[in-house]
């Protein structure tokens, strides 16, 4: 299962050029890095990121991640996906740049 974590484009370039990351500045003061499944993502994009063009949505293989993935519930009671480690650049399945158009988020095609 594939599970997205939205990065700004200067948070993806250091990640890229460190391989390794502990995340976004929200993920830093919770402990955690938080990620969403491909039903979720549409609305963290509105709710975190919504005024935001320069972002880049990145996924990850769960099963890759171990038992540092836990699911927790969070937004409305849902479980979401959150990594107890550092999320490493190995992890990392594909990235594509999130577009903001004029209604919301450009996602890939097919993922939602």
């Amino acid at each position: 299962m594939l599970i997205l974590k939205i990065f700004r484009r200067a948070e993806w370039d250091a990640f890229r050029a460190e391989g390794v990351t502990a995340g976004a500045p929200i993920d830093l003061e919770d402990g955690f890095i938080h990620f969403s499944t491909p039903s979720q993502v549409a609305e963290t994009a509105a709710r975190h990121f919504a005024t935001e063009s320069n972002l880049v949505l990145v996924a990850v293989d769960a099963d890759r991640l171990g038992d540092a993935l836990k699911w927790e519930p969070s937004r409305g009671g849902n479980l979401f996906p959150h990594l107890y480690r550092d999320l490493r650049l190995s992890d990392v399945v594909w990235d594509k740049s999130l577009p903001l158009g004029a209604t919301g988020h450009i996602f890939p095609e097919g993922l939602l």
